[in-house]
């Protein structure tokens, strides 16, 4: 297994409900797969660097680092892409 970081930006109005939904099934991805999580760090809302579909300046930042195979990313990156409050997401080796 290798060891992984991924970050996810929610969109800013997303509820505390829904920021804990989304971080529960990434969580139940990787877990399910064999994978460990090693630390989840809720950011919070922060300032974006630039406006994300014309009417984002700010998202709700969440950061976790995991170890996983590679087929767990494949579920997390289509969760990620069908998940309606998410506007950026992220995965990267862990250097």
């Amino acid at each position: 297994m290798k060891a992984y970081e991924t970050i996810f930006v929610l969109t800013p109005d997303s509820t505390e409900e829904k920021v804990k939904e989304v971080l529960d099934r990434i969580s139940g991805i990787i877990t399910a797969g064999g994978g460990e999580i090693t630390e989840v760090n809720e950011w919070g809302k922060k300032v974006l660097a630039y406006t994300i579909k014309k009417k984002y300046k700010e998202g709700y930042y969440v950061f976790i680092t995991f170890t996983a195979n590679a087929e767990i990313l494949q579920e997390m990156t289509r969760v990620y892409n069908i998940t309606e409050d998410l506007i950026r997401h992220i995965i990267t080796d862990k250097v």
